[in-house]
Order: structure tokens, then C-alpha cells, then sequence
């Protein structure tokens, strides 16, 4: 079907029931929301039908504006927010939005998913049914092909918060404030550097911000010229006893300095170096990516912190003005930068002979496993 054709059978449905919700046109004409939204907008701007959020309406026969200009009072609005837990890294951008919201007299919705992504559409499903105005969505990983349809055919407004499209998806088209890990990891790695530290350890875990982390990371070794690096993972209850002997045995090699991915882990991986007779700056300088322990460390970690209240912030200040200003403003991706904060954990490079030696056959005790932790196995 022509594009002509679509909007003559848009316009003749708006005609005769008075409204028609946009997720019912793409499935019956079974086009993407941008296609169908374009439709729209052509529609609109000529002055034949009324925008509506979700939806559009007869035009009505007095209008002398364009449609695109008619805006909502915020105070109306419900914004629905869905986030895959509540307990780590999302507390503070959920205070953000609803900050943001609040300013403006808005009110914030939640609904948790526990990085389930079945539980992503039922959430959003009720937040919609229950009068969710607009939506923020931090689905549990970064919408790829399968969740295309589903995001593409969601009747109102929606930003995506902490996650990007793959390149080239019509789910590309949203609106999107992401932290830029990859570049919050440059500059952690780089801060080691300028301290003379040439062979750097990277000890990550599996979240969706991983593979920005350590792009920053390599991206870094190599603009910078550094060694050979040296790749750890760690385990979601925190390192194990193999893992903080391996962290050891790259002390032995020559690493003497570490970005660690998170703050808890490098925390806790501190204090086992201490029980290995190592010390955190002088044995090893440690930069931590994420803020939200590190201060209380001992010593107090040096850290790489994505500004996750201004990410909540902006993103609800983003979907406000979608819901309230004019319909056909450009499309935002926008990337917050993280900030270095130096603490003590990090120092000048010095000569680790003797520290290697003295690590050389030293077996550390087993560690304490930790108390259950309130993350879920995947996190931010």
C-alpha cells in the first residue's frame, strides 16, 4: 500500500469513529509507529486530524493553528517508570524523575521488572492501562530485534533511560539519556596513567553497562600506549577467592593499577588484598567505576560516578516536554558524562619489585562470602 493510500484510510477511520488509537493503525496497516507517525504527522500539519497523546482525533472545525503548537498542562500528567530493580544503581535516578516531575506538578508511577524481560511488557502494560500519561523505560538489557515491535507499537510517549537501540532499529527513533560509560571508563583508565601506571587490570561483571565500560577502557590503553592489559571478571556475589588470587598473580606480572566495575566489588576486593599483606595505593592503585560506596572505603576509593540523578532528571524533563510541547520536535540522544572523583586509593607509580616478591607464593586467607545481597544477578 502507497503512503497516499494509508493516510486516505487514516483519515476515513478518524472520520467515522472520531478517534483511533496509534498502536491499533500500525498493527492494521501493519507498519512501524515511525512509518504510521509520519502518516500522522502529514495528516496534522494539513490541518485534517488533532494529536492526541496515543492517538489522534477529528480535527476540530475551528482550529486556525497548527496542530503541532496545541500543548498539555504538566499537571495532568501520570509519568510511568519502569526499572529493573530498586535496590542498586537506580535509587538515585529514580529520585531524579521524580524530582524533575514534581517541579513541573507531574506525578511518578513505578513498576519493577527484576531484570525479567517478560515481566518489561507486563509491567508496562499496567502502567499504561492504569493512565500513564507518558513512560521512562529501563527495559532489563538494551532493546535489540525481538523487543522492537513491542517498544515501537507503545501507545504513548516514551524515553528510554540507561539503554540504547541497536543502530539501524526503528526503536532508534526514541528518545534516549544514557550515561556515557565509555568515556567514564577512559577517563578512570587515563587518571591511572597520568599517574605513571603503565600495565592496568580491567575486573569487570555482566551488566548492561559492561561492554561501554570496557570499550572506554581499551580505547584508552591504546590511545594512551599502555602494556598489554590485564582481564579479570568478577562473580555478582562479589570476587572469590580465585578471583582475588588472580588479581594477585597480575600484581606479580607487573599490573599496579586496576579499574574495577563497581565500587562494591572494588571495595570488598580492598579489604581482601589488606588480609593478603597488599596494600591499596601503595601495593596497587584502584579506581572504581560507579559512587555509591566508594567514599566509605578504606581507604576511600578513587571513582568513576555516571551522574544517575541527572540522568533521571533529564530524562523526565525530556518526556515532560514531549507531552506538553510541540508534537514534532527532533529526536534526542543524550549521553551525561560520568565524573572522576580522586580519593585516596589512587597514587603515583613506584617501583613494585619488592612488592611482587613479597606477593609471589602468598596464598590469601578465603575470603568471607558476603551476606545475600539485595542486587539481582544483573545489574544497572
Amino acid at each position: 500500500m502507497f503512503a497516499n493510500e494509508r493516510q486516505e484510510q487514516i483519515l476515513r477511520q478518524v472520520q467515522e469513529q472520531g478517534s483511533v488509537r496509534l498502536a491499533v493503525l500500525a498493527r492494521q496497516f501493519g507498519v512501524s509507529m515511525v512509518t504510521l507517525r509520519r502518516d500522522v504527522g502529514i495528516l496534522a500539519d494539513s490541518g485534517l486530524v488533532t494529536r492526541v497523546h496515543g492517538g489522534i482525533t477529528k480535527a476540530s472545525p475551528d482550529a486556525d493553528l497548527p496542530v503541532k503548537q496545541v500543548t498539555t498542562d504538566a499537571r495532568q500528567l501520570v509519568i510511568g517508570m519502569l526499572v529493573p530493580s530498586v535496590n542498586y544503581y537506580y535509587p538515585a535516578i529514580i529520585k531524579g524523575a521524580r524530582d524533575m516531575a514534581e517541579q513541573h506538578g507531574a506525578r511518578v508511577v513505578l513498576g519493577v521488572s527484576r531484570y525479567d524481560i517478560d515481566a518489561d511488557r507486563a509491567r508496562v502494560s499496567q502502567l499504561i492501562d492504569n493512565g500513564a500519561s507518558g513512560l521512562l523505560l529501563t527495559p532489563s538489557q538494551h532493546p535489540g530485534i525481538i523487543e522492537e515491535k513491542w517498544l515501537e507499537a507503545l501507545p504513548v510517549p516514551t524515553v528510554l533511560v540507561e539503554r540504547h537501540s541497536e543502530l539501524g532499529l526503528d526503536v532508534s527513533h526514541l528518545d534516549t539519556v544514557i550515561s556515557h560509560h565509555t568515556h567514564g571508563a577512559f577517563i578512570g583508565a587515563r587518571h591511572l596513567a597520568d599517574l605513571g601506571h603503565r600495565k592496568l587490570i580491567l575486573a569487570t561483571r555482566s551488566s548492561p553497562s559492561t561492554a561501554g565500560v570496557q570499550g572506554g577502557f581499551h580505547a584508552a590503553v591504546e590511545r594512551l600506549g599502555l602494556d598489554e592489559p590485564i582481564l579479570l571478571s568478577i562473580d555478582h556475589d562479589g570476587p572469590t577467592e580465585a578471583q582475588i588470587q588472580q588479581t594477585i598473580t597480575a600484581l606479580r606480572a607487573g599490573a599496579t593499577g586496576a579499574l574495577i566495575h563497581n565500587d562494591d566489588d572494588a571495595l570488598m576486593l580492598v579489604q581482601h588484598l589488606r588480609e593478603a599483606g597488599l596494600s591499596v595505593p601503595d601495593d596497587l592503585s584502584v579506581v572504581a567505576y560507579d559512587d555509591e560506596v566508594g567514599e566509605l572505603s578504606d581507604p576511600p576509593l578513587t571513582t568513576v560516578a555516571p551522574l544517575k540523578e541527572m540522568v533521571g532528571r533529564r530524562a523526565a524533563d525530556l518526556l515532560i516536554q514531549r507531552l506538553t510541547g510541540p508534537y514534532d520536535t527532533p529526536v534526542e540522544h543524550t549521553l551525561l558524562l560520568p565524573e572522576l572523583r580522586v580519593r585516596a586509593s589512587t597514587a603515583p607509580c613506584t617501583d613494585r619489585h619488592a612488592i611482587r616478591h613479597r606477593a609471589r607464593n602468598h596464598r590469601p586467607p578465603r575470603p568471607t562470602r558476603p551476606e545475600p545481597h539485595a542486587r539481582t544477578k544483573k545489574e544497572e
